[in-house]
């Protein structure tokens, strides 16, 4: 059974004012519509609610016993209303986002930290995960928007470019190549490194980037996550190729990082939504605010 919101408040104010053309005035419409309102809910119900003779209007028992419950039914309705328009307007509620493991290192916490100041009272959810996955929670719906590196476009999402990213090659200050502020790539052939795996969003980007420039890079050791081969660097263990995005010289002020061209190797960056999807109110106020910083 459908609620019929006109026929509880025609109910309720014929009740409460005891007479059709008061009810009428309060709501707003003519005695007509206002009988005809009444009918409908009481056929919906298949009860009668209101006996009307020519002198006066009654509730009947029922109409009696149900008035309280309808006066709690239309106030509590009200209220619901109310709270979530104040919901949207204030931008309040809790957001799950999604993103590649770098982008929580270092792009995403600035944002954090000024979505947080203007809304307190929300709680952020983030899920890191390789580009894929990104894309996988957003069309899952586990996320309602994410950070993901390009790649080929799908159909049921719609993405917006943010920054690129350059890959880079960090070292401890203790290695051969610490001093040197730029690279060929060429140049690492005869140097152990530490390398990304191919469950990666980066490898597929490196492997085409590097197949016409075809060096041969010696990847002694694979991790699927930056911050593993941060790790292994800051251990003395090789050097590492990573984004940019990964190196937190606050962390780690024993590592060197040094610049990599011919060629210049980049990921894009891209904010990625349910394409035609809307966005819930707390979401939007983050989304906007990922969106401006590039």
């Amino acid at each position: 059974m459908n609620l019929d919101i006109l026929g509880l408040e025609a109910f309720l104010a014929i009740a409460e004012q005891g007479r059709f053309f008061k009810a009428a005035r309060q709501l707003h419409i003519t005695q007509t519509a206002l009988t005809r309102r009444l009918q409908n809910f009481e056929a919906e119900l298949g009860v009668k609610l209101v006996e009307r003779t020519t002198r006066s209007v009654a509730l009947t028992p029922l109409g009696a016993s149900f008035l309280p419950q309808a006066r709690r039914l239309l106030a509590e309705l009200r209220a619901a209303l109310v709270e979530i328009r104040e919901t949207g307007r204030a931008q309040r509620g809790n957001v799950v986002i999604a993103c590649v493991p770098t982008v929580g290192v270092r792009y995403l916490p600035e944002i954090i930290r000024e979505y947080a100041a203007r809304h307190p009272e929300n709680r952020i959810r983030i899920l890191d995960h390789a580009s894929s996955g990104v894309l996988d929670a957003v069309l899952r719906r586990e996320a309602e928007f994410g950070v993901a590196i390009a790649g080929p476009r799908h159909p049921e999402l719609e993405d917006r470019p943010l920054v690129a990213d350059r890959f880079v090659l960090i070292c401890r200050g203790d290695h051969p190549l610490a001093a040197r502020r730029r690279l060929r790539w060429r140049e690492l052939e005869r140097h152990p490194l530490v390398f990304v795996g191919t469950g990666s969003g980066n490898r597929p980007l490196l492997d085409a980037a590097l197949s016409a420039a075809a060096p041969r890079l010696r990847s002694d050791y694979e991790v699927q996550r930056s911050s593993t081969a941060v790790g292994l660097v800051a251990a003395g263990v090789a050097a590492a190729i990573v984004p940019s995005l990964a190196v937190q010289p606050e962390s780690h002020p024993e590592l060197r990082v040094v610049q990599l061209f011919d060629p210049v190797v980049s990921r894009q960056l891209v904010l990625v939504r349910r394409r035609g999807g809307e966005l819930s109110p707390a979401a939007r106020a983050l989304f906007e605010l990922v969106a401006r910083r590039r």
